[in-house]
């Protein structure tokens, strides 16, 4: 490698004088690599951009303080300069170790990162580091008149395009562990599996109810099952029974505390990286068939017709009868006919599920119903194939009961025990899930795209019309070319879900109690939830509302890290996939329009590129944001999202997980 260390940005000319009248702002780094940057500030809508000269030395997710120099507005954006960086970026970035002489550099590749780290050679070498291996580097300092930051490896990560190595890379530059401390694997290891008469005092035996549980085929951990009992007259004892996690896991223990920094498990594309340690994770909490296993239970009594009589909590022993697949209950679900029991026992659940289902969406519940693919990789990471995961009643079945659970667990705490609907001004601090409404101006834009297509999206006065105007619009739209277009530009207009001990109901879900109880295998705030409603079933005393609000930031914070992780080893397989495709012409459908490009998603894979505009040969192109499309500057012709277009594969970057596309055109012919 012969490349040279980057040069650091242009110094700002600016005097501090001149920028005291500014308004100022904190928020966080997120760099390009052309050097420039945008600061996102909590609560403004708009990221506020920063030239790679006035970035003083800030570097991607530093916080900083930020002046802004000039306000947005029509076909503008909000400018402005870094004043100070109050904080560096603990997270490190990913390269490859190079040496001249006795210097030392990671050389960066990434988008988010233009600058070179400099390091001391000697300590890279008792490392192992060796010139060309991929290296995970923290920036400890950049002084102004350096040309590069200075910082330290953290990690030699390996060869590059190695699968552990590209994978163990991803983990490291989303800061995500990818082994547990020796202390913590010891400590879940101590932990006993003999369950004793002591263990199963004041829980409720369900060891001779039917039970069962259903999960993927290639699931490790089953952390929820369900139970059924006919009742007289018709009605049935139904129980969600979830992995008794906080049981085991003791607050301020080594496994507590590392369950906690972590907030999620994270999936990505070849393997799991567990919140809890394997012992815990798929030994003695997964409810394994034929186990005797501690549970925390919701427990339901119902009609036929999903009508809830009454409903308690309690902590519960099980012992499930059988282990279901997916795959198993839809055919079954399909045959309409059980041999037994327990499979008569799932028919008459999955009818009560769909029931629930349909109460659910005409009380204004939203669904995007988007085909999710999943990449396929053989024993040693190489992808092989990219399907669609196919989502059907059995999937319904037990997102229904378990969204039951979630829903009645937030409800008997926001109405202090009463289930009456009505939140308690007394209700104790809680942990919530919640999803606010869609932003207003977002959903004008997406009623004036959609008059584009000849929809008029019904005009709504509060947000539960807007949700079944949303509704109303995908239901007709369903099927038609422009469907996918709608869709997309409906969901941008949502916001996101989040933890907070603020119950403002969740939105997408239209339930106005909701939170997570059914997963804390791998889900810490779900076991946040069973400490608090351990406690408050024993009449415990209201927790502090300002340390589960820190951990519910934190936790959601965890989430959106572990998300961008799952989707980073997703992108990198599929630019891995298409590598030999290099050349070859697809169908696909427009995804996305930018100023500088067009995105486009190919059959049948759905995997996304992108055309740059510069490459458009019939025409010069600009972007036309608020229908958004692009429009042709001399010929007028308009690709807007939902649009069917022929590409070709012209280049992929693992390095930066790029595909660049170029499309292909049909040149009128001259008349």
């Amino acid at each position: 490698m012969s490349r040279k260390p980057s040069k650091g940005p242009k110094k700002s000319t600016r005097s501090p004088k001149a920028r005291k009248h500014y308004p100022e702002y904190t928020g966080r780094v997120q760099m390009t690599r052309e050097g420039f940057i945008f600061v996102i500030v909590e609560g403004m809508n708009e990221d506020i951009f920063v030239k790679a000269s006035k970035t003083r030395q800030a570097l991607n997710g530093d916080t900083v303080v930020v002046a802004v120099t000039r306000q947005g507005g029509k076909d503008k954006r909000k400018e402005g300069e870094v004043v100070k960086i109050v904080e560096r970026s603990k997270r490190p970035f990913v390269g490859v170790f190079h040496t001249v002489g006795a210097q030392a550099w990671v050389l960066m590749q990434s988008k988010s990162m233009p600058y070179d780290i400099e390091v001391d050679a000697e300590e890279a070498a008792k490392m192992g580091a060796k010139r060309g291996m991929k290296v995970s580097a923290v920036v400890d300092s950049w002084s102004r008149g350096d040309f590069n930051p200075k910082g330290h490896i953290e990690d030699v990560l390996g060869m590059p395009s190695e699968n552990e190595t590209e994978m163990h890379a991803i983990l490291s530059e989303y800061g995500l562990p990818y082994r547990f401390e020796k202390a913590v694997s010891d400590e879940a290891d101590a932990i006993s599996e003999k369950i004793t008469p002591e263990d199963i005092k004041g829980r409720i035996d369900f060891r001779s109810t039917l039970t069962f549980t259903i999960d993927p085929a290639d699931a490790k951990d089953y952390d929820d099952a369900i139970s059924f009992k006919a009742l007289n007259d018709g009605e049935f004892e139904v129980g969600v029974h979830i992995a008794d996690v906080s049981y085991y896991v003791r607050p301020d223990s080594l496994v507590d505390k590392e369950a906690q920094r972590r907030g999620t498990s994270v999936y990505l594309v070849d393997r799991t990286v567990p919140m809890l340690p394997e012992k815990l994770s798929n030994r003695l909490c997964s409810l394994r068939p034929g186990e005797d296993k501690l549970t925390f239970s919701a427990i339901f009594t119902m009609t036929p017709k999903g009508e809830v009589r009454s409903r308690r909590f309690s902590r519960t022993i099980i012992c499930s009868d059988r282990r279901y697949d997916y795959e198993q209950v839809q055919a079954l679900i399909e045959s309409g006919e059980g041999k037994d029991e327990l499979e008569n026992a799932i028919l008459t659940l999955n009818k009560v599920a769909q029931i629930l289902r349909k109460k659910r969406f005409d009380s204004g519940a939203i669904s995007f119903d988007r085909p999710e693919m999943k990449v396929i990789v053989d024993e040693n990471g190489k992808p092989v194939d990219v399907r669609e995961t196919v989502t059907n009643e059995s999937h319904q079945l037990i997102e229904e009961f378990m969204l039951l659970a979630n829903r009645s667990v937030a409800e008997w705490v926001a109405t202090d025990g009463k289930m009456n609907h009505v939140p308690s001004k007394k209700a104790k601090t809680f942990v919530y899930r919640v999803h606010a409404e869609p932003d207003s101006e977002k959903v004008l834009k997406l009623r004036t795209f959609a008059k584009t297509f000849g929809y008029k999206m019904k005009d709504a006065a509060n947000p539960e019309q807007t949700a079944k105007a949303l509704t109303g619009l995908l239901t007709e739209a369903k099927d038609k070319p422009e469907y996918k277009a709608l869709q997309m530009v409906a969901l941008r207009a949502m916001a996101k879900a989040a933890y907070s001990t603020d119950n403002i109901g969740h939105y997408g879900l239209a339930f106005k109690f909701y939170t997570h109880f059914t997963s804390p295998i791998r889900r810490y705030p779900d076991l946040m939830v069973h400490r608090l409603l351990s406690s408050y079933l024993g009449g415990g005393q209201s927790a502090n509302l300002g340390y589960y609000e820190d951990q519910c930031k934190h936790a959601s914070e965890r989430e959106v890290v572990a998300a961008d992780a799952e989707r980073a080893s997703i992108k990198y397989k599929l630019v891995e996939f298409m590598q030999d495709k290099v050349g070859q012409v697809f169908e696909g459908t427009v995804s996305g329009v930018t100023e500088w490009g067009m995105y486009v998603e190919i059959d049948p894979t759905k995997i996304e590129g992108m055309v740059p505009l510069r490459t458009i040969r019939s025409d010069y192109f600009e972007f036309d944001e608020a229908r958004y499309r692009i429009v042709g500057k001399r010929t007028h012709k308009k690709f807007t999202l939902g649009d069917r277009v022929k590409i070709k594969v012209k280049e992929t970057n693992l390095e930066q997980k790029l595909l660049d596309f170029e499309l292909v055109e049909e040149l009128e012919e001259a008349k």
